[in-house]
């Protein structure tokens, strides 16, 4: 695979399309789905250890994740976001440990 095609590949994998889905219209409101994406790669090249060993290697990796939609009805755009009940439960739960962790704290000192 030449550069230039895999370059290309790369810009299809992270292009506004894996960021805004296509439309979807219903009852007069059209739905737009939005997603936050990333991705990054690397390459080396290192000393040959055999002969015909080219000492090259590479990678890319992408992440992508749905944040909410945008709603238009009546000519006004909204968007909603969604909610992810995973990390706000993984936030409280670090709130509270470190609540626990202040309160544990204090007792010892006033002992």
């Amino acid at each position: 695979m030449h550069a230039d095609d895999l370059f290309r590949r790369i810009g299809d994998a992270l292009g506004v399309r894996r960021v805004f889905g296509e439309p979807v219209e219903r009852d007069g409101v059209t739905v737009i789905p939005v997603a936050m994406v990333a991705g990054g790669g690397g390459g080396g090249a290192g000393l040959p250890r055999t002969p015909g060993d080219d000492g090259f290697g590479g990678g890319f990796g992408g992440w992508s994740r749905g944040i909410g939609v945008f709603t238009v009805r009546d000519g006004e755009v909204r968007f909603v976001p969604a909610t992810d009940r995973t990390l706000l439960l993984v936030v409280a739960l670090l709130v509270w440990g470190r609540i626990m962790l202040r309160i544990v704290r204090s007792a010892r000192r006033a002992s």
